[in-house]
């Protein structure tokens, strides 16, 4: 360890006024509050600002009324305590960024102490005062720390980039799991539509065949059919209402509400046009999905813990200032044996260099950089992650619509076939079994193609999502 110290002259001769003292502690703390200022401008972070995707000026919509999958969406973003969460931490990274800041600027402390002996000193012949009262301020700071300081303010200010990211990553999330318990609620909602059709329709060929039997024309045993379908129908409506209810219930939960609330949601299972080229789906993926670009920080934040540990290596310096005055009252005015002279100050540089620990810093340098390679290897299989991802959400999307195209063709002609068998039942040229088979069929062309549009639009609300891309209502807009 080196160190140089120069120590100014004592100021035995000259007595230091409480003005001058007063000015100096003023100059000293002024600038240990202007320093970090000067040295790193702070970083505007505005807690409400809009995720991406998200219109820059929305408002807070009031409670209650309608809720379609853009106000339900937007709702959850603003109430749900797992966006409140991660905001949180992002203004705590905020904050920790600050701190590391304020390690640039000159350090200030200050002390003030009593001491009472057990006897009254003598100095030529003279009782001295047992009570000693010391006041010192001491002022330092870092001129060279091996980057250590520079590399920490750095790496506070990529993780407050990460947590805002851990936010964007959050907001997306919910945005998914708000639509697509949305979109079970829609597809439920037809369900219990097309299981209540289905029931209309089979008690009116029950009552229909209940006539016909009380006139001889059919057999007892396709009145027994048609009420064991209608049992079976209205079995089926029970399910797909309690079904609805409780996804109801999750998109309350979702959006913050009373599980119970009587929330009226509203919207339809209409296909929204999606025309991107795969790579045009992975270039969007690529520069806008938030853990990539986390992935991307923790790299960076990773080589700045590799300059860190290294910073071990390096001497060193800081300059300090240290000033002290003693006395035997509480105003540190001076002894009896010194009445005019009392303080003194020094100013020095001082360098310390650790040469040898046994390996403990280089191998410190050497686990960090591991972690660096492990942080790089993870970013780059994400990437291959990501290309899979939106290729099979792009696959599932077309798939999807292919099949609502097959489907609509379905249930077009599940509705011919039954209204045929129905004619043909009643004019006795066909069967009971004819008509529940064809009602049978077209309760389940129905599902068909609910559920391909249901599919369809979860694939591309999954597709956004894919791409890092919030859109409340599933348009690119």
């Amino acid at each position: 360890m080196h160190r140089t110290t120069a120590t100014g002259p004592s100021m035995t001769p000259r007595r230091m006024r409480r003005p001058a003292l007063a000015a100096l502690l003023f100059l000293v703390l002024g600038a240990a509050l202007a320093g970090p200022g000067l040295i790193a401008p702070a970083l505007a972070a505005d807690a409400a600002a809009p995720a991406p995707g998200m219109p820059g000026g929305m408002a807070a919509t009031a409670s209650g009324g309608e809720y379609d999958m853009r106000r339900a969406v937007e709702s959850a973003l603003r109430d749900n305590q797992g966006v409140v969460a991660a905001r949180a931490g992002r203004d705590a990274a905020e904050e920790g960024r600050k701190s590391a800041r304020g390690a640039f600027g000159p350090a200030v402390s200050t002390s003030y102490g009593y001491d009472r002996l057990n006897e009254k000193p003598r100095s030529m012949s003279r009782e001295l005062d047992d009570d000693t009262y010391t006041w010192t301020v001491g002022v330092s700071q870092p001129l060279f720390t091996g980057l250590k300081l520079l590399s920490t303010y750095q790496r506070a200010a990529l993780e407050t980039e990460r947590q805002s990211l851990t936010l964007d990553k959050s907001r997306l999330d919910l945005t998914v799991q708000v639509q697509e318990a949305f979109l079970a609620y829609l597809k439920s909602g037809e369900n219990v539509r097309s299981a209540r059709d289905a029931l209309n329709r089979l008690l009116e060929q029950a009552k229909v065949t209940r006539a016909f039997y009380d006139v001889g024309l059919r057999p007892r045993l396709d009145v027994l059919q048609a009420e064991v379908d209608v049992s079976n129908a209205e079995s089926l409506l029970i399910t797909a209402e309690n079904n609805h209810s409780t996804q109801h219930a999750r998109l309350n939960t979702l959006l913050t509400l009373p599980v119970a609330d009587d929330t009226a949601y509203v919207g339809a299972l209409v296909p929204v046009g999606f025309d991107m080229t795969l790579e045009q789906c992975l270039e969007r993926a690529y520069r806008n999905r938030p853990d990539v670009r986390i992935a991307g920080k923790a790299v960076e934040i990773a080589g700045k813990d590799v300059r860190i540990a290294d910073s071990g290596l390096y001497p060193q310096v800081s300059a300090n200032f240290n000033w002290a005055t003693d006395g035997d009252h509480p105003d540190v005015s001076g002894s009896t044996l010194s009445p005019t002279g009392f303080s003194q100050w020094s100013t020095g540089l001082r360098a310390e260099w650790s040469v040898f620990e046994w390996g403990r810093t280089w191998y410190s340098g050497q686990q960090a950089r591991q972690v660096e390679t492990q942080v790089r290897a993870e970013e780059a299989n994400l990437r291959h992650e990501v290309a899979y991802e939106v290729q099979s959400r792009l696959l599932t999307l077309t798939d999807s619509s292919k099949r609502i195209a097959v489907a609509t063709k379905g249930l077009a002609q599940a509705e011919e076939a039954y209204r045929v068998a129905v004619a043909r039942y009643q004019a006795q040229v066909g069967t009971n079994t004819d008509v529940l088979d064809a009602q049978a069929k077209l309760t389940a062309a129905e599902a068909a193609l609910t559920g391909a549009k249901a599919e369809y639009l979860d694939a591309l609300s999954k597709l956004w999502a894919a791409m890092g891309e919030l859109k409340p209502s599933l348009t690119d807009g």
